[in-house]
């Protein structure tokens, strides 16, 4: 089993996925933030590679993204952080981007390097399943690695058994259609995420966007198998002294 799999198998309720920037606050604190919610309780690190024009993020992640790439972050110097980094990091890690620059840095090499680091999973929002199907899915399942598929309330539920069939690791469902971290009532998730329970699809499902604090993290937890929670902690880091205790407060929070 990879370490996804051994994840969901060993946990099906719960999980916390958290996402952080690659090169934020500073360029090299990416192993420390890792470290640091490794060690205060998140299941999985969701690890984004900062671009320019990130279409599904918010102001959050955006800012936090155009400081990473002021700070000198770039895909050649994440995965020059990331050698030996397992010697540390047990548990899974993916990469969440945009194609752009994946493809700037050549679409197989990336998967490669991917492999030896070794990281378990990609997310790329703005890979569509056609490309997937027909030119890059081949290359990412060579590499042993996960990719892994968003899903919206507005996915028809054909598409969507669709996407499940086509993804492996998990299935992200993005809890409504707009960007990152934004407020919103959190009822109407709550049926989407019974309606997507209720599919019974072959992947375990993690909601994304919108998931902020205990509340929220309790809320989805009751109906898919865990949460990610991204622009609160990203918004924890921002003025930030401590890494470690800034992550530990913030986690303890969320897990209490």
């Amino acid at each position: 089993m990879n370490r996804l799999e051994e994840l969901f198998t060993r946990k099906q309720t719960n999980i916390l996925n958290v996402y952080c920037t690659a090169g934020y606050p500073e360029l090299n604190s990416t192993l420390e933030v890792m470290k640091s919610l490794q060690q205060n309780g998140a299941d999985l690190i969701e690890l984004g590679m900062p671009y320019s024009d990130p279409l599904a993020d918010g102001p959050v992640i955006q800012a936090s993204g155009l400081k990473a790439l002021e700070n000198g972050m770039s895909i050649e110097t994440l995965f020059q952080q990331l050698k030996g980094f397992r010697k540390e990091i047990h548990v899974p890690v993916i990469l969440m981007g945009y194609m752009n620059p994946v493809l700037q840095f050549g679409f197989e090499k990336f998967c490669q390097y991917c492999a030896d680091a070794p990281i378990d999973g990609i997310i790329l929002p703005d890979l569509p399943e056609h490309e997937f199907e027909t030119e890059y899915g081949p290359i990412i399942q060579h590499y042993g690695l996960d990719f892994i598929f968003l899903v919206t309330p507005e996915t028809s539920e054909e598409r969507i058994r669709k996407l499940d069939t086509l993804s492996t690791g998990f299935l992200y469902a993005v809890s409504s259609s707009s960007i990152t971290g934004s407020d919103k009532d959190f009822s109407p998730v709550e049926l989407y995420l019974e309606r997507l329970k209720s599919m019974q699809l072959k992947n375990p499902i993690l909601v994304g966007f919108g998931i902020k604090d205990k509340h929220t993290f309790d809320t989805a937890c009751k109906h898919v198998n865990g949460a990610i929670i991204g622009s609160a902690y990203i918004k924890a880091l921002e003025n930030s002294t401590d890494v470690e205790s800034t992550t530990k407060e913030f986690l303890e929070l969320i897990l209490k």
